[in-house]
């Protein structure tokens, strides 16, 4: 999801993309009234606290006066790109920090250089990955060789 107005991106794994997931995904993160723009996934239609449009890339509708969904595809370009670029393997384990990582940068990315790096400086200040926490057990499967 993606705030038009801050620019800030929020993504969160989830193991289904059914329309309580989604939907409780939204009421979460926008107030109700909000306008939510989405694509034509049914999954939203339940939103009826929310000015919800969508656009239907089904019959090659992406852009309606406003509405578009292109911010989010961009975040999710981005780490697809660095996927299949960069990674070339996300395990599920990880995915959501991979995902937390690529948020901070598209939240981030108009500011200056100076300001991109105070923001990640205070951001190092209060977070540490210790090596047995990111070896630890999750529930989800490493995806590691053998």
């Amino acid at each position: 999801m993606k705030d038009r107005k801050t620019k800030e991106v929020v993504a969160k794994v989830v193991k289904s993309t059914d329309g309580e997931t989604l939907q409780a995904f939204v009421r979460q993160n926008a107030e109700p009234g909000a306008a939510v723009y989405t694509d034509a996934t049914g999954a939203y239609s339940g939103l009826t606290d929310y000015k919800c449009v969508t656009v239907k890339h089904s019959v090659g509708e992406y852009v309606k006066d406003h509405v578009h969904t292109n911010g989010v595809e961009s975040f999710w370009s981005m780490l697809k790109r660095a996927q299949k670029d960069v990674y070339h393997k996300i395990s599920p384990k990880h995915l959501q920090r991979y995902a937390d990582e690529f948020s901070g940068r598209q939240t981030t990315r108009e500011l200056d250089m100076l300001e991109q790096m105070a923001t990640v400086t205070e951001g190092l200040a209060s977070w540490c990955l210790r090596y047995r926490d990111l070896v630890a057990d999750n529930g989800l499967p490493s995806g590691a060789r053998t």
